[in-house]
Parts: structure tokens; C-alpha cells; sequence
């Protein structure tokens, strides 16, 4: 199981929100380069990060950060948040990033994911895919859809994508569980690369998702609240 330490950036800084709430947030680091290189001396060789207000604003704002995360460390580096164009995409492929994320207008285009993986590759693209109560919510999260989760991950399987990072709204930053029957759900469903994202709160939360088949997860506020130790959960989970 491939583990993501989170570095969400708002206004250039490491942040969590509770919820995605962005009236709730809490200030870790003011440099999220030097984060992403603590990270790595854990023990790191994945990295998720979140351009949070580039998510609300529809395009990437924290570009400065980014590159200096992807120069500051060695491993790969996978970011969503704003990007819904092809050349915003590019630009971050172009930075260094290794994968980037499309949530909002992949969940309201879907032929735009298709449209990237021709251009860009498979490996190239991740569909980020969060929800409430099981149904897609876009914009930030400010809006949930009508489209469920299920049904968006098996048409963006038919498009080619890989990737997936699935977001439980309800449970993100709030330490209280992924969710594991879902998560595992849209696994066997897809059979694709189900990251799970929202909620993991400690090892025991690992355990459940690597013993689930579960690929990917996420890891935010339980490194930053030291409920878990990166060194020993990668030693623990990746293969």
C-alpha cells in the first residue's frame, strides 16, 4: 500500500482544514518545501499535495510553493487543486510534478480526463473524486453534485485513468476513520488504484485499509498531530 503524506498549501504556508472547511484552518509550517523534506527523512517516497486556494479559485496560486517542493525532495510528487485546463496541467507537469489531479471538471466533464491521458499519459493523471454520503462534490467541495462516486470512477476507468483519490468529506481532518467500506467498495467495483483519503486517524486505521486490498492512502492531520509515526507506518504497510 502506497502511502501520501499531505501538504495542503494555502495562502503559501502547510495547512489542515477540518471538514474543507476553510473557516477552519490551522497553520503547521510556513514553508511547505521544508515539510515535504521532513516528510522524506521519515521515510516518504510519495508525496499528495493540495494547492487549496487554487481549488477555490479554479487555477493554481501557489505555483511558487509547488516548485519549491519538487526541488526540495527526491521522491515523486502528486497535485491537486485548480487544475482544469490543459495547459494548467502541463504547467505542473512541466514544474516537475509526477502526477497531477483533476477533480471538478472531471466530474463535470468527464471526456477532459479522457482528453489528458491521451495527451499526457495514464500515469500522468489522477482523478480526484470527493464526496458526501456517496454523491461527487465539486468546487472546493462548496457544491455536491447529483452524480454518484461509483458511477464517475467507472467512467473514468472507460476514459483510461489509473488513479483515483477518493475524499470522504464528512470524515476529512476530523481523525475519526477512513472510510473503509467504501473505499473498499470502489476498489472492487473498479478494480483500479482506489486512494483513500479523509479521516485516517492511526496505524490501526492503516491495518484495516491495507488488510481491505486497499492501494493508496492518505495521510494529513494524524502525522501533523504525531498520531502516527511516517517511519513506522511505511515500514509497516509499503511493500
Amino acid at each position: 500500500m502506497q502511502l501520501y503524506p499531505a501538504i495542503d498549501m494555502k495562502d503559501g504556508a502547510c495547512v489542515r482544514l477540518t471538514q474543507g472547511l476553510f473557516d477552519k484552518v490551522k497553520v503547521y509550517s510556513d514553508s511547505p518545501a521544508d515539510m515535504a523534506k521532513l516528510w522524506v527523512s521519515k521515510g516518504a517516497t510519495f508525496l499528495h499535495l493540495v494547492d487549496l486556494d487554487g481549488a477555490l479559485a479554479g487555477r493554481s496560486v501557489n505555483e511558487k510553493a509547488i516548485r519549491a517542493v519538487v526541488k526540495a525532495v527526491d521522491v515523486p510528487v502528486q497535485i491537486g487543486g485548480g487544475i482544469r485546463s490543459l495547459e494548467a496541467a502541463k504547467i505542473m507537469l512541466d514544474l516537475g510534478v509526477s502526477r497531477v489531479i483533476i477533480g471538478t471538471r472531471a466530474a463535470r466533464e468527464p471526456e477532459f480526463a479522457g482528453r489528458l491521458v491521451e495527451e499526457f499519459g495514464a500515469e500522468k493523471i489522477v482523478a480526484g473524486i470527493d464526496a458526501k454520503d456517496g454523491m461527487v462534490a465539486v468546487d472546493g467541495w462548496g457544491q455536491v453534485s447529483e452524480k454518484r462516486a461509483e458511477d464517475l470512477c467507472m467512467q473514468m476507468k472507460e476514459l483510461g485513468i489509473l488513479h483515483v483519490v477518493y475524499t470522504d468529506i464528512s470524515r476529512d481532518g476530523m481523525l475519526s476513520g477512513p472510510n473503509v467500506a467504501a473505499t473498499k467498495a470502489l476498489t472492487q467495483a473498479t478494480d483500479m488504484d482506489i486512494i483513500a483519503s479523509g479521516g485516517v486517524s492511526s496505524m490501526e486505521d492503516l491495518r484495516r485499509l491495507h488488510e481491505e486490498g486497499i492501494r493508496g492512502a492518505i495521510i494529513g492531520k494524524a502525522l501533523y498531530e504525531n498520531r502516527i509515526n511516517l517511519a513506522n507506518a511505511v515500514k509497516a504497510f509499503e511493500d
